[in-house]
């Protein structure tokens, strides 16, 4: 089974100049906690309720002004469309990320591929992404 199976088409992504604020609020109203960071039509980075949270707070970035581009993770992990669902799973288990952007041949975005997604594959691949994303790591996850 390919990734565009089962992948959600509808994206929003979310410009490396909006505040933290308004993508949490992104975040809440989707029910999700990653968003794509997209600028000039490119896929620049990701950010999670977790580098909002951690990052932000930790590192006083929570007044209103502070962007997205300040806390997001520039490290991008991704999948094609045309790629099997167990290659989605093997690099959610090794990167230990629950969402991974979709990109095509051109690689311009065209879905994301979530944990929940690989549970209706009806494949064993949600159980081998599941056990890696919760091995212990030394490794601060960017």
């Amino acid at each position: 089974m390919q990734i565009n199976e089962i992948m959600t088409r509808k994206v929003d992504v979310i410009d490396p100049n909006t505040t933290i604020r308004d993508a949490a609020r992104t975040m809440r109203a989707d029910n999700i906690g990653a968003l794509p960071v997209g600028e000039n039509d490119r896929l620049i980075g990701m950010v999670t309720d977790r580098d909002i949270a951690m990052r932000g707070v930790a590192e006083d970035k929570m007044a209103g002004n502070t962007t997205v581009r300040q806390v997001m993770s520039e490290r991008i992990y991704y999948c094609f469309e045309d790629d099997e669902v167990d290659q989605a799973a093997n690099a959610m288990a090794e990167h230990q990320v629950h969402r991974l952007p979709v990109l095509n041949r051109d690689k311009r975005l065209v879905g994301i591929v979530a944990l929940a997604d690989l549970a209706r594959s009806g494949t064993d691949a949600v159980k081998r992404a599941v056990q890696g994303i919760s091995e212990p790591t030394d490794q601060p996850r960017r």
